[in-house]
């Protein structure tokens, strides 16, 4: 049994059933409670008339089966339409929603990607995308032989008519008196969607079934239609609706009249954004029945002129993109073909998906800016061999080096030197401080000006990291590069100590003992030539001047001559040593650069090369 009673939303107490209208509660309603006069407390703006059926339904039922709200007619004082008997619903378990791999890809995509970035940047930017993935993840567990279309509109344009013409049977309550609509309206063609309509918040005294009637239900099987309240309501809570159901539903028809159509509140502040929903969207003008002649063609047009600078696809030619049609609630003209469309549209079963595919466009296209780049990216080698440079400049590696070579070339003259000369530049180091053998300690100064060159290279080198980068990326990569710089000079330091000259003398070649004996050689000519020449002098030895001066001469020009052949012959091993010890301080000071700086700075941008390939996933394309 199915009681028919007088039970409209839009006021807010329960008028007595016109003859022939009412009819007993069923017993299974009276032992439920559904019997029971139950008041309903109307919101601002609602004027909702609440049977004692409807009020046993917020009790727990699921559905308003047969308690549809017949057409009230004060002003003509005519009949009341009686509502049309809907068969009881029996539970059906409804087939979840499914995604195709593409879309899934796309969803799986902007989840890493969401992943990858909570380090790097705020809640309020990931907010959308995060909003997108639950919302996907919510859609995917209800229902997917159902279509929720939610039909939005100004005041006045006549979208609670529509709703009423397409179900039948009147169920939104029409009226001069501004707001009508309070509360979303949910109008159900078949069972399994209960699920859906909890999603939107729209409780069971708010849900209706339309007119029974067989081609009719057939066309529109698995639609779930939601009457909205007016988009430019002057109720804040009105709009906030609007607002809230709009992000859930799964296609939207935008109802307009000829008065409002090129409303800017309509183009800017929903429009223009859901340009990208354009596939899931009907823009109707309704009220063509007030258009005289051709002027629904011409007001068509602008319409259609409006919604392209909107950036709204318009689907003609057999183009993706928005419906647009032109109806008479009022008068029925134009009602089937939207009918028609829209039975089309649920029949096709991928309304949900398409809305989902969208809200991803959305999202990413508002996170484009912290990962799309149209520079190239990255620390080519370039710039890392400037920033090893200039961290060996800033340790003093080429003066290392230098230093290295002068002691490689004293100790050469001083082991191939004449014994003379080695007496002399002995005496000249008791009263200097060694130096060449180990570089010396850098004054506070020569330390301070140090320090400022590895904060200069630091900075060089992020900047050179950073550039091109999104913002949030770009200083990432600056904070990776600082974190490494603290306490880098002192490093620095002590690798210098560790990588400078070894303690004691430089490494001898295999020629300087022969240099050597040579010299022992020339030495010892000069010292038996005078020691000759003193014995002549004293009469202890016959006079014989030509020896003892040809040995003095071949001593005296024979020393400087191997020393300076020992100096020509240690340049290269000199030179090398010294560019030995400048390649391990280079190193080393490269190795902590690289340990400290820049593997740090290449992790940072390793991530955004993650994240923008993920990036170029959910977008479907390549960044």
């Amino acid at each position: 049994m199915t009681a028919i009673t007088d039970q409209d939303h839009d006021q807010g107490h329960t008028e007595p059933a016109e003859d022939g209208a009412a009819e007993s509660v069923p017993e299974e309603a009276e032992a439920s409670g559904g019997g029971s006069d139950e008041a309903v407390e109307p919101e601002e703006g609602e004027h909702a008339r609440v049977d004692d059926d409807t009020a046993g339904a917020d009790s727990g039922t699921g559905w308003d089966d047969g308690l549809i709200a017949r057409r009230v007619n004060e002003a003509a004082g005519e009949q009341p339409v009686p509502a049309v008997e809907s068969q009881a619903s029996v539970p059906q378990t409804a087939t979840t929603l499914a995604y195709d791999g593409a879309l899934r890809s796309r969803l799986d995509a902007l989840r890493e990607l969401v992943g990858l970035s909570r380090t790097r940047l705020d809640s309020r930017t990931l907010a959308e995308a995060g909003r997108v993935l639950d919302e996907a993840a919510a859609r995917r567990r209800l229902s997917g032989q159902h279509t929720v279309v939610a039909l939005a509109g100004a005041t006045g344009s006549g979208k609670s008519q529509l709703f009423n013409a397409l179900a039948g049977v009147t169920i939104s309550e029409t009226g001069v008196r501004r707001p009508t609509t309070a509360a979303p309206i949910a109008c159900s063609w078949s069972d399994g969607a209960a699920s859906l309509i909890d999603r939107l918040g729209i409780p069971p005294r708010l849900r209706r079934r339309p007119a029974q009637h067989a081609d009719a239900e057939g066309q529109l099987r698995g639609l779930v239609l939601v009457d909205l309240p007016d988009h430019d309501s002057a109720a804040l809570q009105h709009r906030e609706q609007v607002d809230r159901v709009l992000a859930l539903v799964d296609a939207v028809i935008w109802v307009v009249d000829p008065e409002k159509y090129a409303d800017a509140m309509l183009h800017e502040r929903y429009l223009r954004p859901m340009a990208g929903h354009a596939e899931v969207m009907f823009v109707v003008l309704n009220q063509t029945d007030r258009l005289p002649g051709e002027a629904t063609d011409q007001v068509l047009d602008d319409l259609r002129r409006l919604l392209d600078e909107d950036g709204i696809a318009l689907g003609e030619y057999g183009e993706p993109g928005a419906t647009v049609l032109a109806l008479s609630a009022l008068t029925g003209d134009g009602v089937g073909e939207l009918r028609e469309a829209l039975g089309q549209f649920v029949a096709e079963r991928g309304a949900a998906a398409r809305r989902i595919s969208a809200d991803i466009d959305a999202a990413a296209w508002w996170l484009r800016p912290v990962y799309a780049t149209s520079r190239r990216t990255g620390l080519s080698e370039e710039a890392r061999d400037e920033f090893a440079a200039r961290l060996a400049d800033a340790v003093g590696a080429t003066a290392a080096g230098e230093a290295a070579e002068r002691a490689w070339l004293r100790n050469a003259n001083r082991a191939c030197g004449t014994p003379w000369l080695r007496l002399w530049r002995w005496c000249q180091d008791r009263h200097e401080p060694p130096t060449g053998r180990l570089p010396l300690r850098a004054q506070a100064d020569e330390e301070a000006t140090a320090r400022q060159r590895v904060e200069q290279a630091v900075r060089t080198v992020a900047e050179r990291a950073s550039g091109g980068l999104p913002t949030p990326w770009a200083q990432a990569v600056r904070e990776a590069a600082v974190r490494g710089s603290q306490g880098l000079s002192e490093a620095l330091d002590e690798l210098a100590a560790r990588a400078g000259l070894p303690p004691g003398r430089p490494p001898r070649p295999g020629w300087w003992p022969a240099a050597v004996l040579v010299q022992a050689s020339m030495t010892l000519l000069q010292v038996v030539g005078g020691l000759w020449l003193v014995g002549q002098i004293v009469g202890v030895m016959a006079p014989n001047l030509g020896v003892p001066v040809l040995l003095m001469v071949a001593g005296i020009i024979g020393g400087p001559l191997v020393e300076w052949s020992c100096r020509m012959a240690a340049r290269g091993p000199a030179r090398r040593y010294g560019m030995e010890a400048e390649r391990r301080l280079r190193e080393a000071a490269a190795g902590c650069g690289r340990a400290r700086v820049l593997d740090p700075v290449a992790a940072e941008l390793l991530r955004y090369r993650e994240v923008r390939e993920q990036y170029g996933r959910v977008t479907g394309v390549g960044v």
